[in-house]
């Protein structure tokens, strides 16, 4: 395993990346039981992609060490894909791998410009504080008509707790501290894909809807993910038995179903970029149509500032 550097944390930064490289490392060994299911999921479907595109990637990179490697087994055993090298800023979730490991940090990639075909990222973009310059880095490093297929958390996610933190905190302190990591919703992705000079990007999601028997089962579940608070400027401070309390009281009285058990929403957005290329396909021109849409649609055209005809 290879050890690249990391960039200091700046005063504008979101996230505290060393916060973030330790609760990953602390979470590293409940990976391996089960508490990565939500990578495992994202790169499944990363996969099934894979599967869906018929090409062969030769140099394929992992950005994100939390799925296991067998999710991705069947477009490496069809040879569609190489085996991934898999890079992650912490080294306790590159120890749950074999094979060729990189330690870096997911804002300073230290890949050559076009020389990768495949980039993978399973859940591990987020959490950066530059995502712009990630994406652009990654969109450099794939060799002309290259492929990214990417999945992070989005703004939906874990909406119930984030309301429940933030009333139980006015209830019984002075304030509100952020306590859930603020995430980018689909339409941001979409414009921050072409903003890269990805081509043909696309973007979707899904809810996945996970029941928990309270409220502190679902905290120590997004500890053991690795998704703890990692917000550079919060509350430091314990928050105090009083208000926990009264957060669970919320979560159960708002979102149980009828068996007592809680939910919590995880919204996952997947990427799709190709690196730029002449043989891609290409939007026409504005003008170059050879039909009138009036005449598809079997309707009349109605020019600007010419009444509406009426029934």
């Amino acid at each position: 395993m290879t050890v690249a550097s990391s960039k200091p944390m700046n005063d504008m930064a979101v996230f505290d990346r060393n916060r973030v490289r330790a609760n990953r490392d602390r979470a590293a060994p409940f990976m391996v039981n089960g508490h990565n299911f939500l990578h495992n999921h994202a790169m499944a479907v990363l996969a099934d992609r894979i599967m869906d595109v018929k090409r062969t990637f030769d140099t394929v990179i992992q950005i994100g060490a939390g799925p296991s490697i067998d999710a991705l087994n069947a477009p490496i055993q069809s040879g569609r894909m190489a085996s991934p090298f898999i890079a992650d800023l912490s080294t306790g979730f590159l120890k749950n791998h074999s094979g060729p490991r990189l330690q870096m940090d997911e804002e300073f990639l230290p890949f050559a410009h076009e020389t990768l075909d495949l980039v993978l990222a399973p859940l591990g973009l987020h959490a950066v504080n530059d995502l712009p310059g990630a994406l652009l880095q990654i969109r450099k490093s794939l060799k002309p008509d290259g492929l990214f297929l990417g999945a992070m958390l989005g703004g939906e996610t874990l909406y119930e707790l984030r309301a429940c933190l933030q009333d139980a905190e006015m209830a019984t302190r002075d304030g509100i501290s952020p306590r859930i990591a603020p995430f980018a919703d689909k339409p941001q992705m979409g414009g921050l894909l072409q903003r890269a000079g990805f081509a043909l990007p696309v973007v979707d999601s899904e809810i996945i809807t996970v029941t928990y028997s309270d409220m502190f089962a679902l905290m120590r579940d997004i500890r053991k993910m690795g998704e703890g608070n990692a917000i550079a400027r919060r509350d430091t401070r314990n928050p105090g038995r009083a208000m926990m309390m009264e957060a669970a009281r919320i979560y159960a009285e708002r979102f149980a179903d009828d068996d007592g058990r809680i939910r919590a929403s995880f919204e996952i957005i997947y990427l799709i970029g190709w690196a730029p290329h002449d043989s891609q396909q290409k939007p026409l021109r504005p003008g170059s149509a050879k039909i009138r849409l009036a005449d598809a649609l079997s309707t009349k055209e109605i020019g600007a500032g010419e009444p509406t005809p009426t029934s």
